[in-house]
Order: structure tokens, then C-alpha cells, then sequence
């Protein structure tokens, strides 16, 4: 089934009457996703491509349940629009924007740790289980269903890995972009933990970059919990010079901490095969299969 969103999920669009929330929540309406209500303060009663419109998600949750929610609101309001979902007993919600001040991002994620919810974003590209559901912005053409789970920092990478993974005939589970941000609330280990007890993933693609130590503390949990499904991961990144911000606001290098060879070596300390180039990820994918039905 995938891991946190399938063809069962019932959606709201909040900010669905602005430009980015109108065109995506008709592609994820085409995709097949139920999107059941949009909400937008001001707008209630109207209608945006059939779906209906509230002022709040309060009043949108008494007239069409929903247990996910995917925000395209402006980033001074996004935290408020995202304690409301939760407020509201949202579970699973995804925050596709950008530049959430960092505290405003910490308190929503305080929030969800205790409302024992799941973020994924801030800035993130969002969540698809293909031929089931989608809430994000990704394009949808790349992917294909199989039993692969892709985690990723980047956006860009992971439509270029899963687009070379259909290619090869190598279908996925559930892709999800855990965001850009400094901020963000699912991270690798969240993400591989959910795999591990999906029955439809049987390998998964990690997809780092530098900046931060998510990687190393991944590699870590991977050993300390013998974790027993493949992986093979590709760290963007390797070329970057320290210091400077590489795209992300995460994406940073500070002495020597975060940077593509710290998390290359931690990964194959732990017996994570790491590809060289992203079109190898699926080559590598096709060698552990043969290892793991053969072994």
C-alpha cells in the first residue's frame, strides 16, 4: 500500500484559490487523489474545479473529513495554516512551502510530535504512492508502481532517480521529499522506519546532500537496528565548496561536518551501497536483488 498516503486518503488544499493552489490541486484531482475541500479565509462557498471552498479547515473537517492536508500558503502564514490542519486532527500534512521562519517552523513541529502527527516539508516537493495518490508538485509521468521507497532531500534528484528507475523497469512504492528548509519534520530515519513495515517496499533509495549530519545519524540507526531491507543512497553535493549554501537553506558545509565525503563514508560503514552518479542508482538496485534472491 504504500507508506502514509494511498487511494483511501481524503485531502484538503489549504490556499487551493491561490495560483499555485488552484494549478496543482488540479493536477493531483486528474492524478486521482480525493481531494475532498480546499480552504481559503474569505473564499468559503465558492469552488475550484469542483471542490469546495471554506473559510476554515474547522469547517471543512465538519463537511468533508479528511486525514491529510497539503499547504500552498505564503510562508508568513503557512505555520498558522498548519497548527490550524492539526488543531483539526489532521494526521498527515504536507507543507510545499518555502522560507517558513525558523521558529514559526520549530513550534509546528512541536506541535505534531505532541498531536502525534507527520509533517513532510517544509519546502518539499510532497508525497506520491503511485497510481494511488498524490499531494505534492512533482510530476507524475516519471513515476511508476513497484516496490521501491524513495527519501530524498532534493526535489530535482528525485524525479531524475524515479524517472531512471521506471526506465528500468524499477517501479516505487512511495517517493517523498523530506524538504529543503533548515526546518523540516520527517527526516531518513522516520521515513525508513515506515518502509520497514510496508509489505509492498522491498528496497529503498536514499537521496542525501550536504549539509547537516541526517545522513551520518541514518547510517547509525541502519547498523544500530541491523535495519534488514537494501538500500542503496546517492549524496548530492560532492563538488561543493565549504561555506557556501548550495540551493537549500540546509544545503550548507561548515568545517568538516556535512559535507559528501562525511556521509558517503558513514553509509558504507554501514553497508549502504552509494552510487557515483545518479543513473547508477538503479544498476546498483538490480545488483542487490540479485544478492538478496540469491544470497
Amino acid at each position: 500500500m504504500g507508506i502514509l498516503i494511498n487511494k483511501k486518503t481524503h485531502a484538503i488544499v489549504q490556499g487551493i484559490t491561490g495560483t499555485q493552489g488552484r494549478f496543482h490541486a488540479k493536477l493531483m484531482l486528474e492524478y486521482g487523489t480525493k481531494i475532498v475541500a480546499g480552504t481559503s479565509p474569505g473564499k468559503g462557498g465558492t469552488q475550484v474545479h469542483g471542490v469546495p471552498v471554506y473559510d476554515t479547515v474547522e469547517e471543512a473537517q465538519k463537511k468533508y473529513p479528511a486525514n491529510a492536508s497539503i499547504i500552498f500558503v505564503p510562508a508568513p502564514f503557512a505555520a498558522d495554516a498548519a497548527l490550524e490542519a492539526l488543531e483539526n486532527e489532521i494526521k498527515t500534512l504536507i507543507i510545499i512551502t518555502e522560507h517558513i521562519p525558523i521558529k514559526d517552523a520549530i513550534n509546528v513541529m512541536a506541535y505534531a510530535k505532541q498531536a502525534n502527527a507527520t509533517i513532510i516539508g517544509p519546502n518539499t516537493p510532497g508525497i506520491i504512492t503511485p497510481g494511488q495518490s498524490k499531494l505534492g508538485i512533482m510530476p507524475t509521468h516519471i513515476f511508476k508502481p513497484g516496490n521501491i521507497g524513495i527519501v530524498s532531500r532534493s526535489g530535482t534528484l528525485t524525479y531524475e532517480i524515479a524517472a531512471s528507475l521506471t526506465r528500468k523497469n524499477l517501479g516505487q512504492s512511495t517517493c517523498l521529499g523530506l524538504g529543503g528548509d533548515p526546518i523540516t519534520g520527517l527526516n531518513f530515519i522516520n521515513a525508513l522506519k515506515m518502509f520497514e513495515k510496508d509489505r509492498q517496499t522491498k528496497a529503498v533509495v536514499l537521496i542525501g546532500e550536504i549539509g547537516g549530519k541526517l545522513e551520518e545519524l541514518t547510517a547509525q540507526y541502519i547498523v544500530e537496528e541491523k535495519y534488514p531491507k537494501p538500500i542503496v543512497a546517492f549524496i548530492a553535493g560532492r563538488s561543493a565548496p565549504p561555506g557556501k549554501r548550495m540551493g537549500h537553506a540546509g544545503a550548507i558545509v561548515m568545517g568538516k561536518a556535512g559535507t559528501a565525503n562525511s556521509k558517503i563514508d558513514a553509509l558504507k560503514n554501514a553497508d549502504v551501497k552509494v552510487a557515483e552518479k545518479p543513473n547508477e542508482v538503479a544498476e546498483s538496485l538490480k545488483e542487490l536483488a540479485y544478492i538478496y534472491e540469491n544470497g
